[in-house]
């Protein structure tokens, strides 16, 4: 699962974006990866695991959403195959 967020630029600078992406690791845990920066210059970034994907995809939601509320856009989002196959949509 991946989301893709971004700030509008301004005249003095470019924008600023924030992605998150949840994986599963090769042993069933979870992985949630943020990275975030200015376009265009060095980015930063947190890995952080989770056992059950409840809990993980609980956590993407809550960064998806605090990001949010600080004026960033949603600007690609891509789901992931759940266990029986069905999409999941962010």
């Amino acid at each position: 699962m991946r989301i893709f967020m971004q700030t509008q630029p301004t005249a003095k600078e470019p924008p600023r974006y924030y992605h998150l992406i949840l994986q599963q690791d090769l042993l069933g845990g979870w992985i949630l990866i943020r990275e975030w920066g200015q376009q265009g210059s060095r980015a930063s970034g947190k890995k952080d695991y989770f056992e059950q994907r409840e809990v993980a995809e609980e956590a993407l939601t809550s960064a998806r959403d605090q990001q949010l509320k600080k004026g960033f856009s949603i600007m690609f989002a891509q789901g992931m195959e759940g266990p029986l196959g069905s999409r999941y949509e962010a």
